[in-house]
């Protein structure tokens, strides 16, 4: 019997994503070039078939009737990556920020650039 789908993305549809986020509204060829220029090479079949299953979810949409069919994006890079980050929050930190900010920051030292980051977003916050 099949496993059921999951609601959140795997890694290989998460690869197929970011191809549509960085590139915009493509064939599921285009995509499987992009795919290999990035050093992926996966089949056309594999590409198209979690094209398929992106579209089922939820995540791209077809927008024209005639092949090659073209998709695009319908959940943007930030709603997406907001969602993924919740859920492990969730499911990895119990709900807990702290432990996920010691798990992120506390065995590595930050970048000038990362301190200032974060201080900047810190001072947004207080506002």
């Amino acid at each position: 019997m099949a496993r059921p789908k999951a609601p959140e993305l795997t890694e290989r549809e998460l690869e197929i994503m970011q191809v549509f986020w960085d590139v915009g509204a493509q064939t599921a060829q285009e995509a499987r070039d992009e795919l290999d220029e990035r050093g992926r090479n996966l089949a056309y079949t594999t590409v198209a078939t979690l094209i398929r299953i992106l579209t089922e979810k939820g995540f791209l949409q077809q927008t024209n009737e005639e092949r090659p069919f073209i998709y695009e994006p319908i959940r943007s890079f930030e709603e997406v990556s907001q969602s993924l980050v919740n859920h492990l929050l969730s499911r990895v930190f119990g709900g807990s920020r702290e432990k996920l900010l010691v798990s992120l920051f506390g065995k590595q030292r930050l970048t000038k650039k990362e301190r200032a980051m974060l201080e900047e977003i810190l001072r947004e916050q207080k506002r």
